[in-house]
C-alpha cells in the first residue's frame, strides 16, 4: 500500500460521516412498516389512557405553565417591545457602521440601546399610568363606598313610593319591586357583608399573590432582554431545527405558517393596544368636559375592556353607567349617549386606521372566535381568540384553495353562487353565458373563451 493511498484511507475515515442515504433493504422496509403499525397502535393506547387521565394532564399543565410564568411574561413582553428595538435598529445601526469599523461591535451597540429604550419607554409609561390612575383611582373608589349605601338606600326608596294603578298589572308590577327591594336589603345585610368578611380575611393572601405576581413579571423581564438580544440566533435555530425535522416542502409550509402567524399577532395586539389607549384618553377627555364624576375610574374601565374585540365597548360601559347612574341618572344617560358615539368612532374609523384588516375575519367569525375563546380561557381567551382563529382560518383557506387549484377549480367565492356548479368531470358552468373556468400557473382564475352549451 502506497504512502498516497494510506492518506487517502486516513482522510476517508477522519472526515464526518453522512447519515442515511443509501437505499433500505427489504427487510428493513418490512420491519419500517411493522413499526409503523406498531407506533400507531401504541398512540392509540396512549390517547385511550389520556382520555382516562384528563384531569390529572391538565393539572400537570397547569403546573408546568405556573412554573414557566415568567418565561411566558418574558416573551409576551419581548412580543411588545420588539418594534421599538427594530426601528431603533433600522435608524441607528447604519450610523454606527459607518462610524465604527467593527461591525460586530456597531450591531452590539445599536441593540442593546434599542433594548435600553425599550424599556425605558415601558418603565416611564408604566410609572406615569400608576402615578396618574393609582391616586384617582383611589378617591374614585373611596367616594363610591362612601355613597353607594346611600345612594341605593335613595333608590329603593324613590322606586317603594312609585304610584301605580289599581289594575291587576299594576298590582303585580308594585308587589314585584316590593319583594326585589326586600331581597336587594337582604342580600346587602346577609351576603354582601359575609362575601366583605371573607374578602377582608383573604386580604394577606391576595397581597401575597399579587408580590408574587410582580416577582414573576420582574423575572419576565430581564427573560426578555435576553430574547431580544438573541432573537436572531433563536430564530436560526429553530428555522435549522424545522428543516432537519420535516421534509423540504413541509419546513417551508410551517415556516410560512410562522411568519403569516407573526404578521396577524403582531398587527392584532400592537394594534389594539394602542386603539385602546386613544379610546382610554379620548373618554377621559369626554367625561371631565361633561364633569362626569369617576372620569378617571370609568376611562381605565372603557379603555382596558375595549381590547377585547366587539364585546370589549359593552362590558365596560355597562358598569360605568350604572356607577354614573347612582350619582346622577340624567348624566349616565348622558354617559351611554357619548359611549355610543365614541364606539362608532373607533368602530368606523379610528379601529380600521390603525388594525386594518389584519385579521381577515367577517364580523360573524369574530363573534365565534371571541365566544369560543372566553368560554375556555376567560379574559385573556376573549383577547386572544381574534387573532388564533384568524390563523386558523387562514390554513383552511389555504389548504381549500390548494385542493381547488388540483381540480382546477377557480378559487374566489364569488364564482360560486347559486347559478353555478360543477359537472362530474371536474369542469365549471355558469347559468349566465355557461362560460367555463379554468386556472392558470399562477393559480389566477381565467375565463376560457370558449362557450359550453
Amino acid at each position: 500500500m502506497t504512502e498516497q493511498t494510506q492518506e487517502e484511507q486516513k482522510a476517508y475515515y477522519t472526515a464526518k460521516p453522512k447519515l442515511g442515504g443509501g437505499k433500505p433493504s427489504k427487510l428493513r422496509q418490512q420491519f419500517a412498516r411493522g413499526m409503523t403499525y406498531f407506533l400507531v397502535i401504541a398512540a392509540s393506547i396512549l390517547f385511550y389512557f389520556a382520555l382516562l387521565r384528563f384531569t390529572n394532564i391538565s393539572d400537570l399543565t397547569r403546573k408546568i405553565a405556573e412554573v414557566l410564568k415568567p418565561v411566558i411574561y418574558g416573551c409576551v413582553v419581548a412580543y411588545l417591545l420588539n418594534p421599538i428595538v427594530k426601528q431603533t435598529d433600522k435608524y441607528l445601526l447604519p450610523v454606527l457602521e459607518k462610524t465604527m469599523k467593527n461591525k460586530k461591535r456597531a450591531e452590539k451597540l445599536s441593540r442593546g440601546t434599542g433594548i435600553f429604550l425599550a424599556l425605558l419607554i415601558m418603565v416611564v409609561v408604566v410609572i406615569t399610568l400608576f402615578n396618574l390612575l393609582i391616586p384617582e383611582l383611589y378617591r374614585s373608589i373611596l367616594k363610591l363606598a362612601y355613597n353607594l349605601p346611600g345612594q341605593m338606600n335613595l333608590l329603593v326608596r324613590k322606586v317603594s313610593e312609585i304610584q301605580l294603578d289599581d289594575s291587576t298589572t299594576g298590582k303585580l308590577l308594585k308587589t314585584g319591586i316590593t319583594e326585589g327591594t326586600q331581597m336587594f336589603q337582604k342580600w346587602i345585610r346577609t351576603d354582601l357583608l359575609s362575601r366583605a368578611n371573607a374578602v377582608m380575611s383573604n386580604l394577606t393572601v391576595g397581597v401575597f399573590n399579587i408580590l408574587n405576581e410582580i416577582f414573576k413579571f420582574l423575572v419576565g423581564v430581564i427573560i426578555s432582554v435576553y430574547l431580544l438580544s438573541g432573537k436572531e440566533t433563536f430564530a436560526k435555530q429553530s428555522k435549522k431545527a424545522v428543516y432537519s425535522i420535516f421534509p423540504f416542502r413541509q419546513a417551508n409550509l410551517i415556516l410560512h405558517i410562522t411568519t403569516k402567524s407573526n404578521e396577524i399577532f403582531g398587527g392584532f395586539i400592537i394594534g389594539k393596544v394602542i386603539d385602546s389607549a386613544i379610546i382610554g384618553v379620548l373618554c377621559f377627555i369626554g367625561l371631565s368636559v361633561l364633569k362626569m364624576p369617576y372620569a378617571i375610574l370609568v376611562s381605565v374601565i372603557v379603555g382596558t375592556t375595549n381590547v377585547i374585540p366587539f364585546f370589549g365597548p359593552y362590558i365596560g360601559a355597562i358598569p360605568s353607567a350604572f356607577l354614573i347612574m347612582l350619582e346622577d341618572p340624567m348624566k349616565g344617560l348622558y354617559f351611554i349617549i357619548f359611549i355610543l358615539v365614541l364606539q362608532q368612532f373607533d368602530g368606523n374609523i379610528l379601529g380600521p386606521k390603525i388594525l386594518g384588516d389584519s385579521t381577515g375575519l367577517s364580523a360573524f367569525w369574530v363573534v365565534v372566535s371571541i365566544l369560543l375563546g372566553g368560554g375556555m380561557f376567560g379574559f385573556v381567551g376573549m383577547i386572544m381568540g381574534v387573532p388564533t382563529f384568524a390563523v386558523l382560518y387562514y390554513i383552511a383557506d389555504m389548504w381549500i384553495k390548494g385542493r381547488l387549484e388540483k381540480k382546477e377549480l377557480p378559487l374566489d367565492s364569488n364564482y360560486y353562487d347559486m347559478k353555478s356548479y360543477v359537472d362530474d368531470s371536474g369542469q365549471y358552468f355558469h347559468e349566465e353565458g355557461k362560460k367555463g373556468l379554468h386556472l392558470e400557473a399562477d393559480g389566477k382564475d381565467k375565463k376560457d373563451s370558449k362557450m359550453e352549451e
